[in-house]
């Protein structure tokens, strides 16, 4: 009996991401397709069905046993049922998802016993507590706090595991924990009675730490795939920075929900996601490509300008060019992942595509990553 291929959920996961790019527009304004489900669902299909997949797919890559590829499959899967009129299975079978990934990290664990694992683990944690809260209150914001620790867990945790190579001082590292703890005790607090003000100050910390002790520093001082990797952790950190202090100090805003949550989903989480591609996804399905052109700077630097003009209206509450650059940002997600793809396609060397082990893959990693530092 077969077991599951990486290629099976791919197409899914760029479902989930279609339809969720353009449930944003909807909700921004945009009525040429209007399919109502994918403006409601918007964050479920972002967060659950596409990033909870593609994190869920990484993860399961490095295990032995690819039944536990089902548990991405499942995440992706689930946007059918939001988008054909049963959010509530839909929301269960996330839920059903995110347990899956709990337990995938709890065997994780076991084999890298590491403190970045464990954090890796809470943030798996994190997503099921917050798909749970979305089924008992049918209500997103109750959920949200829960999605962006989900995310911020899971890639700082990684950034952790990659900075190994790095020397940090040990009082820096107790600093980082504590940002962390401090995110979580945000969490447990009452959103707008203290918890929205702990929160953006644990984002703050954690972002000015990045900047100083993360490798990404000694990557964009040099040139190519490298510097491509360091400039977009950079802006993926200061977006960072800038989503604690909105979150922490512009409540009264009008656009307070849109600002706090698209500087998080959009500008941090989706820079980490463009600097991560040209290692992470050859590693994910086992090919070897060198997925870094020049090409992608366009497509980044059209998501990034396209994305601070838009925050700009929000924030100065103009809304016809919030409307026109937040479907340019769209527009620029699916090129950069479409560019992926074809770069992909075409320096995929067929005759040795395949990498045996899950381990190889995050070797290579380990190995660009080392370079960054050492300059070898």
């Amino acid at each position: 009996m077969k077991t599951i291929q990486p290629s099976w959920i791919l197409p899914f996961i760029v479902f989930s991401l279609l339809s969720g790019v353009l449930g944003g527009w909807i909700r921004l304004g945009f009525v040429a397709i209007p399919l109502g489900a994918a403006a409601a669902h918007h964050g479920l299909l972002m967060v659950g069905c596409f990033l909870g997949a593609l994190i869920s797919l990484e993860r399961a890559m490095v295990m032995k046993n690819k039944y536990w590829l089902a548990v991405p499959l499942a995440s992706a899967l689930s946007m059918f049922f939001l988008l054909g009129g049963w959010p509530i299975l839909g929301a269960f079978l996330l839920l059903a998802a995110s347990l899956g990934l709990v337990v995938l990290m709890y065997f994780q664990t076991l084999k890298v016993p590491e403190i970045y694992t464990y954090i890796i683990t809470l943030g798996a944690a994190a997503w099921m507590l917050g798909n749970f809260a979305y089924i008992y209150s049918d209500f997103v914001p109750m959920a949200t706090g829960w999605w962006m620790a989900f995310l911020l867990f899971t890639i700082l945790g990684k950034r952790m595991e990659l900075n190994k190579f790095s020397p940090t001082p040990v009082w820096a590292r107790y600093v980082f924990y504590a940002g962390l703890a401090v995110f979580g005790l945000g969490l447990l607090l009452p959103f707008h009675q203290w918890g929205n003000t702990v929160l953006g100050f644990a984002l703050l910390i954690l972002s000015i730490w990045l900047v100083r002790f993360d490798m990404a520093r000694f990557a964009a001082k040099k040139s190519g795939q490298f510097r491509y990797i360091g400039i977009g952790l950079l802006t993926g950190y200061f977006w960072l920075a800038l989503n604690g202090w909105i979150l922490g100090w512009m409540e009264g805003h009008s656009f307070y929900y849109d600002l706090y949550l698209h500087t998080f989903f959009l500008g941090f989480t989706f820079s980490m996601i463009w600097a991560h591609a040209p290692i992470i996804f050859p590693a994910v399905f086992r090919i070897k490509a060198d997925v870094f052109h020049p090409v992608l700077w366009w497509g980044w630097g059209i998501f990034q300008i396209s994305l601070v003009v838009r925050i700009a209206s929000s924030l100065a509450g103009w809304s016809s060019w919030r409307y026109f650059f937040g479907m340019v940002n769209g527009f620029s997600i699916i090129a950069l992942f479409l560019s992926i793809g074809v770069i992909v396609y075409f320096r995929w060397n067929v005759n040795a595509s395949i990498i045996t082990d899950g381990l190889v893959g995050k070797a290579k990693i380990f190995r660009s990553e080392e370079k960054m530092v050492s300059g070898k």
